[in-house]
C-alpha cells in the first residue's frame, strides 16, 4: 500500500521506525506518471519492510523546500526521521528495486 502524505502529516511519517520511501510527484509531470505503477507494484513486495508513500509538490510545498526537492520524481528514503538516500528520475522496475534493496542493507 502506497500512503499519501502533506505536509502536516509528513515530518510524523518519516519518524516512524519502518523505513519510507517517498515519492515526490506531481500530476503534470510525465516521468512522474511512468513511474507511479512500479513504484505501486514494488510497494507490495517490500510491505514490513519499507513503506512507500507519494507527496504531491503541487499541493505540498514545504517538504519540498525543506528537502531541496527541485527535479521530480524524486524518491528519497528516510530512516529514523534521515535522509538516507535520494533517487531522482525514472528507474525501470529493476534499476529501482536494487537501488532500494542498497539502501535497506546500510539502514538494517
Amino acid at each position: 500500500m502506497v500512503e499519501q502524505l502533506t505536509d502536516a502529516t509528513f515530518v510524523k511519517e518519516i519518524q516512524n521506525k519502518t523505513p519510507i520511501i517517498v515519492d515526490f510527484w506531481a500530476s503534470w509531470c510525465g516521468p512522474c506518471l511512468r513511474l507511479a505503477p512500479i513504484f505501486e507494484k514494488l510497494a507490495e513486495s517490500y510491505k514490513g519492510k519499507l513503506r512507500f508513500a507519494k507527496l504531491n509538490v503541487e499541493e505540498n510545498e514545504t517538504a519540498p523546500q525543506e528537502y531541496g526537492v527541485s527535479n521530480i520524481p524524486c524518491l528519497i528514503v528516510f530512516a529514523s526521521g534521515k535522509e538516507v538516500d535520494r533517487i531522482v528520475g525514472v528507474l525501470p522496475e529493476a534499476g529501482l528495486k536494487d537501488a532500494i534493496d542498497r539502501v535497506l542493507a546500510q539502514v538494517h
